[in-house]
Parts: structure tokens; sequence; C-alpha cells
């Protein structure tokens, strides 16, 4: 079978998967259904404050899988669904920050800064025009990068790596994970090391109970979707409703500001815009392909060199950056969007989560099974299908479909999101706290499964409050079983060498990378000190 052939057979299981229901006497497939449904969904969560894609999608994976099943048709309905909601939100996430000067996540702060006194102008339906040819552009290029490289990638690991290599990649992956973004070197450390800690606690590779301290119940060690969800949205929760309890609430009725002039966007204000985009376009999609850097990164890059760009060539008409420049929207949007798309290059060609939209897609996969990401994926065989392959071409397929539904229909039903910011935050969080909790049971049908994700959401609460990013703790979860095979495998393939890290040229290499970012990294950190 040929490349094409792949591509052909990932299309025709997008479009011709099981039929939801027919359209004029034409089959329409679950999957597009579910792209749409999720995609919709994403639009609401991001223009939500407090709400966040990762939010969604974690409350909705379980009830997912309840939904369709364990069965390999299942895999692209959900994971399609979770790819909406991710498209969604991306540039959902805008609405608070133009309309309200409310930014849903930290990446769209930037946003508010000539998002805001455009719309205190009048040019509330123009900014969120502009965010949206933005936020949809950067994320098609970041895409059609994903497509492009992700296969050779894999090819390259597949072919040059093997597991000592692959060992030492997944330390190498963890150490810039938890460096980067954990707050600090140590912050990062404590909260992978506690990741690890949790992963390995239960049955190891030998089914011996281990640090289960003679319990039945952590003899089986931590379920996934407990300390996932526990960590990242319970503890965001507590966090939340412990700031709702310290601080009074604006009563406040909200200005509503009537547009005022043109609200369209012209020729001339896509030409104008057009360099500030392309420039964010490849920060973002750069920023992306490493795992763990994040969009909040991309957003303040793209802000900062669009100003410096901007500054040397406005004339005396224009309006600066920070004032309700239309340059400001388009830079900052283009380069968080463009970070969604290129956080799975390394997904889909190393198995390595790097934001927590891509944890979910992971959990996903391994849960419903099928799939399972990585290097291995992407093998091409003339005379036996590869199952895998032709799933990842779903998987694009899927995305390309929801870029569509971005271009299309994307802008209307973004602009008609004003009214989520109006619910408030005391009815919003415990809502996502029975969701989630109900979510949880649904997957797990077990009480201990609920007190375990209340214990990692103290946790996570706590985490917050000592400025430690949980992230480097979920993706250690994550990784640290696949961690333990893979180094497992390679000490027993290397003869028992204790020292199979080292004595291989590239796994030494990636070693002394690994090392070597750890303690440049707390260097930095004294030295700004």
């Amino acid at each position: 079978m040929t490349v094409l052939d792949y591509i052909w057979m990932g299309v025709l299981a997008v479009f011709q998967g099981p039929e939801s229901f027919s359209l004029l006497g034409l089959p329409v497939s679950i999957t597009l259904v579910m792209i749409l449904a999720g995609f919709l969904l994403g639009i609401m969560v991001g223009a939500t404050p407090g709400m966040a894609g990762p939010v969604a999608m974690a409350i909705s994976l379980p009830i997912l899988i309840s939904v369709f099943g364990y069965h390999p048709d299942a895999l692209l309905p959900v994971v399609g669904f979770l790819i909406g909601i991710m498209k969604g939100a991306t540039i959902g996430g805008a609405v608070p920050a133009v309309l309200f000067n409310t930014p849903g996540t930290p990446d769209a702060y930037m946003t508010t800064l000539d998002g805001y006194p455009m719309a205190q102008r009048g040019k509330a339906k123009k900014a969120l025009r502009v965010a949206h040819l933005s936020s949809a552009s950067g994320d098609t290029f970041s895409d059609i990068v994903l497509f492009v490289c992700a296969p050779f990638l894999a090819i390259f690991v597949e072919a040059y790596l093997d597991l000592p290599e692959k060992t030492a990649l997944l330390i190498l992956s963890l150490s810039f994970i938890a460096v980067v973004i954990g707050g600090s070197p140590a912050k990062g450390l404590i909260s992978t090391g506690l990741g690890l800690l949790a992963v390995y606690i239960g049955t190891g590779e030998d089914f011996y109970p281990r640090l289960s301290m003679g319990t039945q119940e952590l003899s089986r060690g931590f379920p996934i979707a407990t300390s996932v969800l526990g960590v990242l949205i319970i503890g965001a929760v507590i966090k939340g409703l412990d700031e709702l309890w310290h601080e009074r609430r604006s009563k406040g009725a909200i200005a509503i500001v009537p547009d005022d002039g043109d609200q369209r966007l012209h020729w001339a204000d896509i030409r104008r815009l057009s360099p500030y985009i392309a420039r964010s376009a490849v920060i973002g999609t750069t920023i992306g392909a490493l795992p763990g850097v994040g969009s909040t990164l991309a957003a303040t890059l793209g802000y900062t060199l669009g100003k410096a760009q901007h500054d040397k060539r406005k004339t005396s008409d224009q309006t600066a950056f920070g004032n309700g420049a239309m340059e400001g929207i388009a830079a900052t949007e283009a380069a968080n969007s463009s970070v969604s798309g290129a956080n799975l290059i390394p997904v889909l060609s190393l198995g390595i989560p790097g934001n927590a939209a891509a944890v979910f897609l992971i959990l996903a996969m391994e849960s419903i099974g099928g799939f399972n990401p990585g290097p291995s994926v992407f093998k091409f065989s003339a005379d036996q299908v590869n199952t895998e392959l032709v799933m990842a071409f779903g998987l694009f397929t899927a995305m390309v479909v929801a870029n569509l539904l971005n271009w299309t229909i994307g802008g209307l039903f973004m602009r008609s999101m004003g009214l989520m910011i109006r619910i408030p935050k005391q009815i919003l969080l415990p809502s996502v706290l029975l969701l989630t909790l109900t979510a949880i049971y649904v997957q797990e049908t077990r009480i201990e499964a609920i007190w375990f994700a209340l214990a990692f959401g103290v946790l996570g609460y706590f985490m917050r409050l000592l400025a430690i990013s949980p992230l480097p703790f979920v993706i250690a979860f994550i990784l640290g079983g696949r961690l333990e095979e893979t180094a497992r495998q390679a000490y027993s393939a290397t003869g028992n060498d204790l020292f199979f890290l080292f004595n291989n040229p590239i796994a030494a290499l990636f070693m002394a990378a690994a090392f070597g970012i750890v303690i440049f990294s707390t260097r930095k950190t004294k030295g700004a000190l």
C-alpha cells in the first residue's frame, strides 16, 4: 500500500464510519456529528471565563467512553469530539477578552490589551472578526506543519533510536517539561517527582504491590482518570471556590457599548494584518512543537515582536499597540492558536504530551485502545495494513474538518457567545465539580475512585497555592509507566548493563542534555535572584 492509499482510508474512516442519521438520503457519519458537537461546545467553553478546553475535555472523556465503549469504532468519534473542543475553545477564548476585558486563559491576556479598547470604541464585532481570522489562520498553518512533520519525525525516531535512546529521550522530555512549565526548575522537578511517585504506587511489572502500605485499595494503583482530573480540574475548582470565599464580588451591571461605524473586515485590513498573522503563526508553531512550552509564551512573543515591528512602521494616524490596534489582536491570536496543532507533533510522533489538551487526547487513545501514539504509528507496510496509520490519517482528517468548521461557522457562532460571560462563578464552579466527579464515577464505578480524585484535588489545590504547576505532575504520571517499561526492556536488551543510558552515544547525549537543562535553568534562576 502507498501513502495515498493510507490517506484515503483515513478519510473514509471519518466520512464512512458508523452512521448517525441520514440527510436527504445520504448517511452522515457519527464522527462528523461528534466533531461538530465538540466544536460548538468548545466555543461556548472558551467564551466562558474560568473554563477552558481541557476542563471540557476532562469532563467529556469518561462520559464519551461510557457511551461509545472500548471497541475500535469508538476511537474516531471520541477523539473527534475532543479535537472539536480543542479547536473551538482556541478561538472562543477571545470573546471574554475582547468584550469584557476578562482573559479566560493566561494566553488571552494579550488579547485584552487591544481587543477591549476596540470594544470600548464600539468596534467589538470588528475586533472579534480580527481575532477569528487570525486564530483560524494560525491554527490552519499549524495543522499543515503537523501533517508534514509528525510522520517524518516518527520515521526518524524509529530508524535511529533504540530502547536506550528512547528511555533517555523520555527522561529528557520530562526534564524539559519540568523546568519550562513548572514555575521554577525546583518546583517543576517537585511536580514531576510527585507524578512519578503516584504512578509507581501499586502493581509494577513483576505484579508485586509496591508502596501500597499493605492496603488493597492502593495495591491496584491510582486510576489515571482520578489523578489527572483530580489534580487538573478539581484542584482548580477548589482554588476558584477559595478565591470566591475571600473576595467580594462586584454587583455592578455590565456596561454595553453600542456598535459604532463599519464592523466588517475589508481586503485592505486583511493585507495590513497578514504580516503579523504570518509571523505569529511561525512563532506559535515553532514553540508548540516543543513539549511543555505552551501558548502563553507564544502569545507573549508574538505580541512583543509584532509591537516592535508596528512601532517601526506606524504612521501618525495609526493606533498604537495597547490602545486598540487590530494588529495587536492579530499577533496574539495567531500565535496562541498555532500552538494547538504543533503540540500534537510530539504526541503522534513520540507519544509525549506537551500540554493539557494533548494529555486528554492520549488518555482517550489509551483508554479505548487500538492506537498507541509513538514512532510505530507511521510504519508503512506494503503487504499488511497498519491500522494505527489509518487512524492517524483519520485524526488528521478530523482536524481538517474542524478547521473547515472554524472558517465557516466559527466566527458567526463565536460572536454570539457574549452572554456566556454572565454565568456567575458560584454557580459554574460547583457545577464543574459535580460533573467531574460524576464523570469519574461513570468510568471507574467504585467509591474509592471518588476519594482518590478528591485527594488529588486537594494536592492540586496546594500545588497552586505554592505556585507549582500541576501539568508536569500529570505528564509524569502518564509517561511514568512507559518510562519504566522502556527502561526495563533496554536494561534486558543490553545484557543487564547498569550504564545502558551512558554507553550509547545518542542516549548519553540525551542524558547530558537533560542534566544540562536542569543545571542551566537552576543557575539562571539563581542569577535572576
